[in-house]
This record gives structure tokens, sequence and C-alpha cells, in this order.
């Protein structure tokens, strides 16, 4: 009995358990989409689904090929482009409408991901969207995901 009870604890999970996990992981990461702008972080949306939040990030990273930060940090930031590209707020109001509260982590974040800075991008982004219907627009500047935008190469003197 007893070898049956830790092969039982140490085994992989069974399917219909991994199918549960999955509809949670799609829970929390629908619950991101919506909630953006919502002040958000791993132990909340752990605690929503019933889990620890470091079980929640571990199976949402081998679920989706990301941290839970780093997809909320991408919805943020794919909304904030398109308030930027609107052009009637500035970079601040927008950081703050999109969840984010901290200036310096959001222009941080949105060059990494988009390549410009946000005050760059607000100038030129309704240029380049010009004409485009918004659906088309949003996925025509989706910002990277799961990388970073590539380092310009170093110049040699």
């Amino acid at each position: 009995m007893r070898r049956s009870t830790i092969s039982h604890v140490t085994s992989k999970p069974d399917t219909a358990q991994h199918l549960r996990d999955l509809a949670l992981l799609r829970r929390v990461r629908d619950r991101m989409d919506r909630e953006y702008a919502q002040p958000l972080d791993v132990e909340a949306l752990a605690r929503g689904v019933h889990m620890s939040a470091g079980h929640l990030s571990r199976e949402f990273r081998l679920a989706y090929g990301e941290s839970p930060y780093s997809y909320l940090m991408t919805r943020r930031i794919e909304r904030a482009m398109a308030l930027l590209r609107r052009g009637d707020l500035s970079v601040t109001e927008v950081c703050f409408t999109v969840g984010c509260s901290s200036l310096g982590t959001f222009s941080t974040r949105f060059t990494e991901l988009v390549g410009v800075p946000p005050s760059v991008y607000r100038r030129e982004g309704a240029r380049a969207t010009a004409g485009m219907p918004s659906c088309v627009a949003k996925q025509v500047t989706r910002p990277v995901r799961n990388r970073e935008v590539p380092a310009p190469e170093p110049q040699l003197a």
C-alpha cells in the first residue's frame, strides 16, 4: 500500500487533472486580458484559482511560454500602443490608464517590446497606421512576444 501511495504522489498528474489545470490557467489569462488595467499580481491571480503563486507561475510558463507578469505587461503595452496612436493622451496618462504604476518601468518595457520609446511611438505611430482599420492596425503593430527587440549591432570605429 505504501508503495502505491508514493508512486501516486510522485507520478505525473493524470490527463483529467492536466485538463483542469489548463482550464484554470485559461481563466487566469482571460482575467488578465479583461482586467489588465487593474492592479494585478501573481499572488492575487493564484488565489483566484486556488493555486500557490509559484505553482501558477510554473504552470503558466509551461502552457504559454512566458510568465504571468510578462503576459500581463504585453497586454498593457498592446493597449498602450492603441492609446498612443490615438494621440489624445500623454505618455504618462497612457501609462496609468493601462495599469502601470511606474512610468520608468512602463517606458523600459515598452521600448523593449516595441523597439522605440513611447514618446517616439506616440509621434510616429498614428502616421504608420493612417488609413488602416483599427483591427488591422492592432495586428500589424502587435508587440514582440517572448523575446525583446533585437539590439542594434555595435559600431566599430
